[in-house]
């Protein structure tokens, strides 16, 4: 298994500590550093910036917001970016939710499986650069639909250092999972479950079929997972309930929350009743306290050292191919060390 290290979203401003974090991730070899984006920071400019001074890691996005740019203005981001780190640029999409995507970015929700594909197909025929764009969807067309009747096709005055670069895809739902499969080079799973590995494969699989693909060997799984070392479990515990009340409760509306029916498939379902009820009312700490340990250490390596190295084996085992740790450079080293 590799290791990434992902800078997470701003709150204030930049995460303290990321600067010397990611520049021991680079001097230790690791694969990846990753940057996020959803209603504050964008993506694409804190890895650019930070990126800058790495030689080794790739530099993922986790994720770009489709919802917030054309087609064309991420595949011109993804080819400049991959020109300035030597190709070493790993775009990762994502349709995020109603409430992003229509409330803050202003665009229609409906269909993002669909739009998806559309969108992932118009980026790679962008990159790929062997004809001028055309292209007629449901939700984009290149030239324009109307307008002024001038539009044309056209190609990237810049030629792209690669043809091919690689575009991960962030999902959740079954039917989204296997997208990732079918079209993409990886996944970036949220929420992801060790001893839910079968499911995850069997959706996976899924999407190869689909897609054609007959190996496994060039797809990528980079899952981020928290991980808070300490003597006291329940403490540690006590650092992820916050997110997962947020997520579980507060991420969606009633009937249609993604990260609740991740938890939900998982077995957690009545947990996550109480939790969104009283996330929804408006009960927020009593929303994070129904959050119960065992949600916390089915996505989470949380508590004493000795026990994070055990429970590392199940995750090894899993379809994750790169973990995402985050946090400062003493979190780097003892990831270094539990994970070699």
């Amino acid at each position: 298994m590799k290791l990434g290290y992902n800078t997470g979203y701003w709150s204030q401003g930049p995460p303290g500590g990321v600067v010397d974090a990611i520049a021991e991730a680079d001097r230790l070899g690791w694969h990846s550093i990753w940057a996020a984006e959803a209603y504050g920071s964008d993506a694409l400019t804190p890895l650019a910036w930070w990126g800058a001074a790495t030689e080794n890691v790739q530099l993922g996005t986790s994720i770009v917001q489709m919802s917030a740019r054309t087609p064309a203005a991420t595949a011109m981001a993804a080819i400049t970016m991959d020109h300035l780190s030597n190709g070493r640029f790993i775009l990762g999409l994502g349709a995020s939710g109603p409430q992003v995507v229509e409330g803050w970015y202003g665009q229609p929700y409906p269909r993002p499986l669909e739009r998806t594909r559309e969108f992932v197909e118009i980026v790679r025929r962008i990159v790929a650069r062997e004809a001028p764009v055309e292209f007629s969807g449901r939700h984009y067309s290149m030239p324009a639909d109307g307008g002024t009747g001038l539009g044309k096709a056209l190609k990237s005055t810049v030629h792209p250092l690669r043809n091919d670069i690689p575009i991960y895809l962030a999902a959740e739902g079954p039917k989204n999972v296997s997208l990732s499969a079918e079209i993409c080079d990886g996944w970036l799973p949220l929420f992801f479950a060790p001893k839910d590995d079968s499911w995850y494969r069997e959706r996976l699989q899924i999407g190869f079929d689909a897609g054609g693909r007959t190996t496994w060997d060039d797809f990528e799984v980079a899952a981020t997972v928290i991980m808070v070392p300490g003597d006291d479990v329940e403490a540690c515990a006590d650092f992820v309930r916050p997110m997962i009340a947020l997520y579980v409760g507060g991420m969606g509306a009633k009937g249609q929350n993604f990260h609740y029916d991740v938890f939900a498939r998982m077995g957690f379902e009545p947990e996550c009743d109480k939790i969104q009820d009283l996330y929804l009312g408006g009960n927020k700490a009593d929303a994070i306290a129904a959050v119960t340990t065992e949600m916390v250490e089915a996505i989470a390596l949380v508590g004493p050292v000795d026990k994070i190295r055990d429970e590392i084996a199940m995750w090894k085992e899993s379809v994750i191919t790169t973990m995402l740790i985050s946090g400062d450079v003493a979190m780097v080293r003892l990831a270094q060390e539990l994970f070699s």
